[in-house]
């Protein structure tokens, strides 16, 4: 950390000198129903971020766990692909069924 102070200028700390990334940020517009505007009022004020903050981790969790749920349906569905026994083929199958159309 490089300090310069002189009792004419004040004080100026470097912190970081490398290239800061840069992350083009896009404003959306977005109505949410009363209760989960709500949950997230709450969610923002417990853990004292902006409700904004909070929206944004909720979109990547929310991102994140589909990817895990289209890489889980692929392997599911390659394991049934490669099933040969006719009762794990049909354990499989119905695996991919609730997957597919819930339980």
């Amino acid at each position: 950390m490089l300090a310069t102070c002189r009792v004419s200028k004040p004080c100026t700390n470097l912190v970081y000198n490398d290239a800061m990334p840069v992350i083009k940020h896009v404003r959306r517009s977005v109505s949410l129903p009363a209760p989960i505007a709500r949950q997230v009022d709450r969610m923002a004020k417990s853990q004292r971020l902006s409700e904004n903050r909070v929206l944004v981790e909720l979109v990547e969790l929310g991102i994140e766990a589909r990817k895990q749920k289209e890489k889980a349906f692929f392997e599911l569905a390659e394991r049934f692909r490669n099933a040969n026994d006719p009762d794990e083929a049909k354990q499989l199958g119905d695996q991919l069924g609730r997957l597919v159309f819930g339980e």
